[in-house]
C-alpha cells in the first residue's frame, strides 16, 4: 500500500474526487487505482470562507507500487502497512487472572487474556449493561439512585454514559487495536480514521455487550453484580480474591493474577485496599461544572458560514486558560449535542457528566468547565483526602440543588456578576431529574469560584460566544479523573503485593476509554508473559 498524507479534500469530496486528487499526488492515472481508503481524516477550519478536509488516504495500485515510490519526491508520500495486533503466544496459567471492573480497562485486558487462551473471570460490581441502562433512566426520571447500579458503576464503565469519545494523547500503537476491536464489535468504521472519533451512548451499549459475549465465547466468565470484598496474599504475593455475590453471599476465587480495573468511583473500593497496606498518593485532578450552549452557536463559531453543512456535523472546542493564580482552567469531554446527565454513584450527593448519542442532533453543547486542584487544596496528606475534597463539594451541591437529586444552575451572565439566577433565558438547562437556581459558591471552594468567572471571558476570545450570558452551568462536575493512584512497578505490578496489577483510570494510570483499554491490554500482556 501507498499512504499520502496531508491531503486536501473538499467537504463535498466523494469516492471518484478521492481517487483523482490522489493519484494527482503521485503522477499516475486514476484507471491504476485499484482502491483507496481513508486512513486519517480531520477539519480545518482555520479559514471560516474556506473550510476543508485534511486526509491520509492509502491506496492500493494495480501496478508496481514500489516502482511509484521510488518516483515520488514528496516527503507526503510513502510505504503503508496494515495494521496488526498478534496476540502473545502462551501457556494456560495454572490459576485463571481475575479481572474486577468491567470497564474499557477491564473488558480490554480481560478480551485479551480470552483471546491468549487465559480464560478470565471478570467481576463487575454493577449490573449488564441493558439491566443497568434502565436503571439509569429511573435515576433520570423519577430521581431513585441505586448506589450500585449508575452511570459510574456497572458494564463499559463511566464511559458507557458519554460521548464515547476515543481521541487520546497516548502515542502507544494499541490504541489502534482499540479501535479495530470496537469496530470488530459493531462501532461505526469511520472511528478508525476520524481525528476525533467517537461512538456515542447509543451504539456503544452494543459495543460493550458484543465484547463481553466473545469473551464468554472464548471460555472466560463474566459476573456482574459482584463486588471485590477483599484480597488475599501470602508472603507478599496475592493468593486469591473475596467477592460479594448477587444473593449476598460470599466466595473465595483462587487467582496468582488479579487486575484491578476499577474505575475513578470506587471510593470504598480504594479505602479496602488503603486499610490493607497498598501504597497509594493522591494525585492532582479537577473539579468545577458543566457548561451548555446552544450548539448552533458553536456550530456558527467554529464554522462560519459552513455553520449546517451536513458533513461538518455538529462543532465541538477544547479550550484552556492558565490563570494569574498559577492555576489551570480548561474544558473537558465535550459534548456536541448532548445533554448533562445526573452521574452520583452515592446518596445525597449531586454529580454531572456530558453524553452524547453517535448523531449528535440534541439543541445543546455542554463540557466540563474546570479548574485544577492539587493535594495541597485537600487539606490533609491521607492518600485518600482528595475522595473527600470530592465528597464535600458533591454534598454541597445536592444540598444546593434542593435535596432531590436536582442540581444547581446558574446563567453564565449571573455567574460572572456573582448573583444568583432567577430565570432561564435562550439555554434551557438539560440536567434531569431537574435543577434549582443555586450561586456556585453554594457548593464549590471560592478559588474554583474565582478561577472560573476570571477565564470565562478569557475562554471567549478563543471561542466566541464561550461567555454568553444565557449560556448555563450546572453542578458539579467532580469525577474528571481518579482522585488517587494506586502505586505500580515496571512490571505493572503493585508495589506491595506480587501479582496484583492496579489498572486504567481508577488505578491513576490512564485518562480516557482508549488510554484505559490500552493499559488494560499492557496489563494482559504482562499477566500472559508469566506464562511463556
Amino acid at each position: 500500500m501507498i499512504r499520502i498524507s496531508d491531503l486536501k479534500l473538499p467537504l463535498d469530496y466523494d469516492e471518484e474526487k478521492l481517487k483523482t486528487l490522489s493519484a494527482k499526488q503521485i503522477n499516475i492515472d486514476k484507471s491504476k487505482i485499484k482502491s483507496v481508503k481513508l486512513f486519517r481524516r480531520s477539519i480545518d477550519a482555520r479559514h471560516k470562507d474556506n473550510i476543508s478536509f485534511i486526509a491520509a488516504v492509502d491506496l492500493e495500485l494495480k501496478t508496481d507500487e514500489n516502482s511509484v515510490l521510488r518516483r515520488c519526491k514528496s516527503n507526503k508520500v510513502s510505504a503503508a502497512h496494515e495494521y496488526r495486533y498478534d496476540i502473545p503466544k502462551s501457556k494456560k496459567l495454572e490459576k485463571r487472572p481475575v479481572v474486577v471492573g468491567a470497564g474499557p480497562a477491564g473488558l480490554f485486558c480481560a478480551l485479551i487474556l480470552a483471546q491468549a487462551g487465559q480464560c478470565p473471570i471478570l467481576v463487575e460490581r454493577g449490573k449488564s449493561v441493558d439491566e443497568r441502562t434502565r436503571d439509569v433512566n429511573d435515576f433520570w426520571e423519577n430521581g431513585i439512585l441505586k448506589t450500585e447500579s449508575n452511570v459510574q458503576f456497572g458494564e463499559g464503565g463511566a464511559g458507557t454514559f458519554s460521548d464515547g469519545k476515543l481521541n487520546t494523547g497516548t502515542k502507544d500503537i494499541r490504541s489502534r487495536k482499540v479501535l479495530v476491536e470496537f469496530v470488530n464489535h459493531g462501532a461505526p468504521e469511520e472511528i478508525l480514521f476520524n481525528a476525533k472519533p467517537h461512538i456515542g451512548t447509543d451504539k456503544l451499549k452494543g459495543t460493550v455487550r458484543n465484547i463481553r459475549n466473545e469473551i464468554i465465547d472464548l471460555g472466560g466468565e463474566v459476573r456482574f453484580q459482584t463486588k471485590l470484598v477483599s484480597l488475599k496474599e501470602k508472603d507478599g504475593a496475592v493468593t486469591g480474591v473475596t467477592v460479594r455475590n448477587p444473593d449476598g453471599s460470599f466466595e473465595e476465587i483462587e487467582a496468582d493474577n488479579v487486575v484491578l480495573a476499577l474505575g475513578h468511583s470506587a471510593r470504598d473500593t480504594f479505602e479496602m485496599l488503603f486499610g490493607s497496606g497498598f501504597l497509594m498518593t493522591p494525585k492532582p485532578f479537577s473539579v468545577g461544572v458543566r457548561i451548555e450552549h446552544l450548539q448552533e452557536n458553536i456550530n456558527r463559531s467554529q464554522y462560519g458560514k459552513f455553520w449546517n453543512n451536513e458533513r461538518l456535523g455538529a462543532a465541538d472546542y477544547k479550550l484552556n486558560v492558565h490563570l494569574k493564580s498559577g492555576r489551570g482552567v480548561y474544558t473537558f469531554c465535550m459534548c456536541p449535542g448532548g445533554s448533562v446527565v445526573a452521574a452520583a454513584s452515592e446518596e445525597n450527593t449531586v454529580v454531572t457528566n456530558g453524553m452524547s448519542e453517535f448523531k449528535r442532533d440534541k439543541e445543546n453543547a455542554n463540557s466540563a468547565l474546570l479548574v485544577g486542584v492539587t493535594p495541597d487544596d485537600f487539606g490533609s496528606e491521607n492518600p485518600l483526602a482528595g475522595v473527600e475534597f470530592q465528597r464535600k463539594i458533591e454534598r454541597a451541591a445536592f444540598v444546593a440543588g434542593g435535596g432531590d437529586y436536582r442540581a444547581p444552575v446558574q446563567r453564565v451572565g449571573d455567574l460572572l456578576s456573582d448573583r444568583k439566577s432567577t430565570t432561564i433565558g435562550s439555554v434551557s438547562p438539560s440536567y434531569k431529574p431537574g435543577y434549582n437556581f443555586a450561586k456556585t459558591s453554594e457548593y464549590l471552594p471560592e478559588f474554583v469560584c474565582e478561577g472560573l468567572r476570571e477565564a470565562i471571558p478569557l475562554l471567549d476570545r478563543k471561542l466566541h460566544g464561550f461567555a454568553d450570558p444565557d449560556a448555563v452551568v450546572t453542578g458539579a462536575e467532580t469525577r474528571s479523573s481518579s482522585p488517587v493512584r494506586i502505586l505500580r512497578n515496571e512490571s505493572m505490578e503493585a508495589v506491595t503485593v506480587k501479582g496484583v496489577y492496579p489498572c486504567g483510570e481508577g488505578a491513576g494510570y490512564a485518562g480516557g476509554i482508549v488510554s484505559a483499554a490500552v493499559d488494560g491490554i499492557k496489563c494482559a500482556e504482562a499477566i500472559i508473559e508469566k506464562s511463556v
